[in-house]
């Protein structure tokens, strides 16, 4: 749909004269501990598998349920506008969590520490700006563009606390519901749809991951002639509700660029370097001995970063006129205070452009000066320039293919792209750039990472009738907190993961001189009950005599252990024989590969460019390029089920326009049904079910092990639906029941 500058008006559901209680203590302090609860949950997940899903409607149940258990305990009951500050600000912690696991991990491949003030200090600034970048956007992305850019989550979370709107909330509203009325039973069947899907889709999320019940991974690898190829699905009910709400063709279109990674480039590598007797770098295996995964991470993901960046940057250019007018709006709120008769509308009211702009210069200060960083003013411009780039162009992405899609990893790819490329420019190479180079990625990643957050936070206020500026304040006051907090955590998962290997299983024979050693350590996590003594610590360069790698040394200069971290960890069992559970943080591993490959010189550009033209190609056919490289870059398996839910959703609108009511409505107002249709309802219940489960399988897999180690045993022997040779076709089944199950909500009966 081509952009309309001038879209009709939408009428929220509080309208803008109504005076309801918003930004309230009790609604701030609820969403930043959720957000909070929120945050260490995706940190341990995108740390495992690099994905998270969005908190919004997860936090936006809980805050529901709490209000209203504290209202039948005697309290007053909750507003809408109250339970929208408490999912805007409990959202931050789920973003923020993203960008730190993508990348404050790489910083140990590259050689370093986790420091403590270095991984706060870039969850905090780089949370901040991308939050106060997006606000001068908010009326072209949220407003003007309403009809464009849909923001799935957004709009459904709406929906969510829509349904669940307490009766002081529907007063205002103008929204009257006497016992027994049509209006009163519609409304308790909304919300029976939205909270049976959300029921449906965490009982579903549970069972399949926490309890095994069948694969959460459905795949098929073909052989020859299309030896390589594969085709899969995470068959989660998260998923199909996104592609339901973003529609058929984004979804199709994200589809699509999986399908050109695993079914023709994949193959495609395959087939070409099958007969190669060496590696072909930057692969360290023979291509005949790689599995479609392998072949993806060695060249694929290059591919797709370079089709990201470009469709990024071609995305940007196209919005330059948008961007253009909301930054202009907001100079123009510069000029001072205006008159009683100029006043804008509650719903219409930003915090003030001037404090916007003092915020990001002031943190932008901050960074040049942040010793943690290792900082330089080359590096702080960068961040200026490429926050607002990624942070403009994940408020757009996030407004077509939903947060949950969002390629934020893909972004923070391009970004070290071009700060390394600089820094080479610049002479600028060697270990010395690594930190600052990460620095500048890891703070673009979080801020693009909370832009779109923002941005789909703004757009459930846009449809309720939220204040912008309170919904500002809270989403500012909820990301201060979850980075506080999310720093130490991932120190701690580190710790309870390291393993402290005796030097003479490693490196046996290796001395040193301890004398010219000056930084010293002790052991941390479980082994450190054991040794309580303080070491120097010899950072190993090379693999001669031993691997490389961070050591702890004794006075004497015999070494003691090799420090094997929890997060990108080799060694999986403690000299006790206990085992332990690592992270393999996979977007990290990426990250610090491009440092390492462009400072180093040892990038492959050739895949990179091969990506940027797949962009270039598509735009000169004329078909909008940033979608397709989202499909190139993520993995088939969470494309293709957003296929699904947008195939369940072109079926659902294509029998629904047949119908009698439907007959008299243009195109645009048959989306617009679509929009607000039951199956919309059930697919933000299906999100909201799916997301909240990662709480409960973040806890049985990283808490509970020993339960998840049982029944990953159960599974492995006794569930076919799960282990064996038909596990893939028998998980299908129960995803078949949600999708049908969806499919057969959506349809509407003909009204005469």
């Amino acid at each position: 749909m081509p952009y309309d500058p001038a879209p009709a008006p939408v009428k929220p559901y509080i309208p803008a004269t109504a005076n309801l209680p918003e930004f309230t203590i009790r609604a701030l302090v609820m969403g930043v501990v959720l957000g909070m609860v929120f945050g260490a949950s995706s940190l341990y997940l995108v740390l495992k598998v690099g994905l998270t899903v969005s908190a919004s409607i997860p936090v936006a149940v809980i805050a529901i349920t709490l209000f209203g258990m504290f209202k039948k305990m005697g309290g007053r009951e909750s507003t809408i506008l109250e339970n929208s500050i408490t999912q805007t600000a409990g959202s931050a912690g789920e973003s923020l969590a993203f960008g730190l696991g993508v990348t404050m991990p790489a910083i140990m491949i590259l050689g370093f520490d986790l420091e403590i003030s270095r991984v706060m200090l870039v969850g905090v600034l780089g949370g901040l700006l991308g939050i106060l970048m997006m606000i001068p956007m908010r009326r072209t992305m949220i407003v003007d563009a309403h009809r464009e850019l849909k923001y799935p989550e957004g709009t459904a979370c709406a929906e969510v606390l829509k349904a669940a709107a307490t009766d002081t909330s529907r007063a205002a509203a103008g929204e009257v519901r006497e016992a027994g009325s049509d209006a009163a039973r519609d409304a308790k069947r909304r919300a029976a749809v939205i909270f049976g899907g959300f029921g449906l889709g965490l009982l579903y999320k549970v069972a399949n991951v926490s309890f095994k019940g069948w694969k959460d991974v459905a795949n098929f690898e073909f052989g020859a002639p299309l030896k390589a190829g594969s085709a899969g699905a995470e068959i989660s009910p998260e998923l199909v509700g996104v592609g339901y709400i973003i529609g058929p063709r984004i979804a199709f279109t994200m589809a699509a660029g999986g399908v050109l990674s695993y079914l023709m480039l994949i193959p495609m590598i395959k087939f070409f370097g099958e007969l190669l007797t060496v590696p072909l770098s930057p692969g360290t295996m023979l291509i005949k001995d790689m599995s479609p995964d392998d072949i993806r991470d060695a060249y694929v993901l290059y591919i797709g970063a370079g089709a990201v960046a470009a469709g990024g940057l071609i995305s940007l250019v196209r919005s330059l006129p948008s961007i253009w007018k909301g930054l202009k709006g907001g100079l123009a709120g510069m000029g001072g205070a205006k008159t009683a008769a100029q006043a804008t509308q509650r719903t219409d009211q930003d915090i003030p452009f001037k404090w916007v702009a003092i915020g990001c210069l002031a943190i932008i200060a901050i960074i040049t000066v942040a010793t943690p960083l290792h900082m330089n003013l080359l590096g702080a411009l960068l961040i200026l320039v490429f926050g607002f780039l990624f942070a403009t162009v994940s408020s757009r992405l996030t407004g077509e293919v939903g947060s949950s899609s969002n390629p934020i990893s893909g972004m923070a790819v391009a970004t070290l792209l071009f700060t390394c490329l600089i820094f080479l420019l610049m002479g600028w190479t060697g270990g010395r750039y690594y930190v600052t180079a990460l620095s500048v990625g890891a703070i673009v990643c979080i801020a693009a990472s909370n832009a779109g957050t923002t941005s789909q936070d703004l757009k459930t206020g846009f449809l309720v009738g939220s204040t912008p500026k309170l919904q500002q304040y809270a989403i500012l006051c909820g990301a201060f907190a979850s980075a506080l907090i999310l720093g130490p955590i991932l120190l701690k998962l580190n710790d309870a993961g390291t393993v402290y290997v005796p030097a003479a299983q490693v490196a046996p024979g290796i001395t040193v001189d301890a004398s010219k050693l000056t930084e010293t350590a002790q052991l941390q996590g479980p082994q450190a009950e054991s040794d309580s003594k303080t070491y120097k610590v010899w950072r190993k360069t090379d693999t001669v005599g031993g691997p490389e790698g961070k050591y702890l040394v004794g006075e004497d200069g015999k070494l003691a252990y090799l420090v094997d971290p929890g997060i990108n960890g080799h060694h999986h069992t403690r000299p006790d024989g206990t085992e332990v559970k690592k992270y393999d943080a996979p977007k990290a591993v990426l990250i610090s590969y491009i440092i390492k490959g462009i400072l180093d010189q040892q990038l492959p550009w050739t895949l990179v460019l091969f990506g940027v033209m797949i962009s270039v190609v598509l735009e000169m056919a004329g078909i909008q390029a940033l979608a397709f490289s989202v499909g190139v870059y993520l993995p088939l398996v969470s494309t293709l089920p957003i296929a699904v839910g947008g195939a369940v959703r072109w079926a659902a609108d294509r029998r629904n326009n047949k119908l009698p009511q439907y007959a008299k409505l243009n195109e645009e107002e048959r989306v617009a049904a679509g929009d607000r249709s039951w199956g919309t309802l059930l697919a933000s219940g299906y999100i909201a079910g799916g997301a909240l489960a990662g709480i409960i399988i973040a806890i049985t897999a990283g808490v509970m092990t020993n339960f998840d180690s049982m029944m990953a045993k159960w599974a492995e022997a006794s569930n076919p639906f799960f282990a064996g040779p038909n596990a893939d076709a028998l998980s299908l089944i129960p995803y078949a029941a949600i999708v049908l199950l969806l499919y057969w909500v959506a349809r509407e009966k003909p009204q005469r």
